[in-house]
């Protein structure tokens, strides 16, 4: 049986990863803020704030207990907000940023060790030339931080497959923390999940757009 592992599992798209994967008969990890809402989906599941490594460390370690190796590694946690470059806080900013680029890091640095020799890592992006929109500077410059530092890890971890999911818009509750509405043709979390196990059987690499 495969294993897979899923930073952020508690949000829209962590949670359809996770029951799409349980129902295809996946040993499952969810690692999230707060497992309250992921408990009874995921095999395993573990709290953890990204932003700690020692807490990211520790939640591998207990993973490692439970997994000799994992076969399928996403992380999909992530953070937004709207604030001109001449209004945003810098709290704000650092937090942003490293919910979606420095804890990314945090993870699959300690997470390497235990992947398969030809595991397949996801990343979620953005398409970017679509977000770089008055008020999302942080959010976009992380995003294309985080492609940048795909782009480098697949280098240096050539077994490995490494993919970059980009969806252009995504029914989730992000669009409460932005003043921008829902688009009418945003895709439902299921169907980013389904692409990603498809791009993990057609052991896609590089970026996956989904327009």
């Amino acid at each position: 049986m495969k294993t897979a592992m899923i930073w952020g599992a508690a949000g829209g798209i962590g949670q359809a990863c996770l029951s799409h994967l349980q129902e295809k008969g996946w040993t499952t990890i969810g690692i999230a803020k707060d497992t309250t809402q992921i408990s009874s989906i995921a095999t395993h599941s573990f709290d953890a704030d990204f932003e700690d490594p020692s807490m990211v460390d520790q939640v591998v370690f207990l993973a490692s207990q439970i997994a000799d190796q994992v076969d399928l590694w996403i992380y999909t946690a992530g953070d937004i907000s709207s604030s001109k470059v001449s209004d945003i806080k810098p709290a704000d900013a650092q937090r942003i940023i490293s919910a979606n680029l420095t804890s990314a890091i945090f993870a699959i640095h300690s997470s390497l060790p235990l992947l398969s020799e030809e595991a397949h890592i996801f990343f979620i992006g953005a398409v970017s030339e679509r977000l770089r929109l008055p008020g999302l500077s942080a959010y976009a410059a992380a995003k294309a931080g985080l492609e940048a530092f795909a782009d480098t890890l697949r280098k240096e971890e050539r077994k490995k497959l490494v993919t970059v999911v980009r969806p252009s818009a995504v029914a989730t509750n992000f669009w409460d923390k932005v003043p921008l509405n829902v688009p009418a043709d945003a895709a439902p979390p299921e169907k980013i999940a389904k692409k990603i196990l498809e791009a993990y059987d057609t052991k896609h690499k590089g970026q996956l757009d989904l327009i």
